[in-house]
């Protein structure tokens, strides 16, 4: 029996596909089911970008494929609520260099909510963050002063926001840039065009079709499936499936605040510490959301994830 370590590029839910990074050589593989069993209250024990350990036969193949045995312990990850109301998470991905999080203002339409809670998550794990406000080519010119304003929220909250287009290309010279030699994450709803956008980053890359099939993958759409793919440029990227609802995991009440960076720039100067921000006198984050340094939008989605926390009590 042959042992070694590998990371996880591809989970298609009960099977896995692994390589011994940075050699990009795919086999297939199975969880053992101690591992299984211990999932707990998460949905996948083992998530794309985990390191494994692993062992097989001789050969391996789609009806002998490797047995997963081990996860390495994560430097970091991407988690969230499976549904609004279930006590169960699902991690999305593991071991990242950043998040890109790709959101349109249309086509679909923009919800801030959403994409203020995968910052959030992105700020508990310590990933950096960039918000890819994509399909730039079909707003026309009578939306530039929402995609100014929008800029405006996340760039004066301390967020990178990159404006492209994977249709005329706008902005994917510096996204390749910003991916190279690095293990990426594109995250976010249904439609934005995130396989796209890999597409665009890298010619070659087709992650509309599955590229690699074994027994068990074979046929299945990938933006279905959580998909790792080596760049050209250097660097990988996963495209992940479109998320139609992203929960909290793991917050107190009192400590979501502290993940808002505009507002712990200033909850310094709150009257009472800890503050919630809400019915406090004297609080400084509400000063600064009556005087414009911090966006109503941002504050009205930290007023929803106080309410989300009240549901889970």
């Amino acid at each position: 029996m042959k042992t070694g370590m590998a990371t996880v590029v591809k989970n298609a839910g009960s099977h896995f596909l692994l390589s011994e990074l940075p050699a990009w050589d795919l086999f297939p593989a199975v969880l053992k089911g101690k591992l299984r069993l211990e999932a707990g209250s998460s949905t996948n024990p083992v998530a794309v970008g985990d390191r494994v350990r692993y062992e097989c036969g001789d050969e391996i193949s789609e009806l002998h494929p490797a047995l997963i045995t081990e996860v390495l312990d994560r430097r970091n990850h991407v988690i969230r609520r499976s549904t609004n109301l279930s006590r169960r998470n699902h991690v999305i991905a593991a071991n990242l260099d950043q998040a890109l999080l790709v959101t349109t203002l249309y086509f679909p339409e923009i919800k801030l909510p959403f994409l203020d809670r995968q910052l959030v998550t992105c700020e508990v794990y310590g990933i950096p963050a960039v918000i890819v406000l994509n399909k730039i080519d079909l707003y026309g010119t009578e939306a530039a002063d929402e995609v100014e304003a929008f800029c405006r929220i996340y760039r004066g909250a301390g967020y990178r926001v990159l404006v492209t287009s994977a249709r005329t290309l706008e902005g994917v010279d510096e996204l390749r840039e910003l991916c190279r030699g690095r293990l990426s994450l594109l995250s976010g709803e249904s439609g934005v065009g995130k396989s796209s956008l890999v597409k665009a980053v890298d010619p070659s890359l087709d992650p509309k079709t599955a590229r690699i099939s074994d027994v068990h993958l074979q046929g299945r759409h990938t933006t279905s499936l959580y998909e790792m793919y080596p760049l050209g440029c250097g660097g990988y990227m996963i495209d992940s499936p479109g998320l139609r609802g992203f929960g909290l995991v793991g917050l107190e009440k009192e400590e979501i605040a502290k993940y808002f960076p505009e507002m712990l720039r200033v909850a310094e100067g709150c009257r009472f510490i800890p503050c919630t921000h809400t019915h406090e006198p004297d609080c400084a984050v509400k000063k600064a959301v009556e005087d414009g340094t911090i966006s109503a939008e941002r504050y009205n989605s930290y007023l929803g994830m106080l309410e989300e926390d009240k549901k889970f009590r």
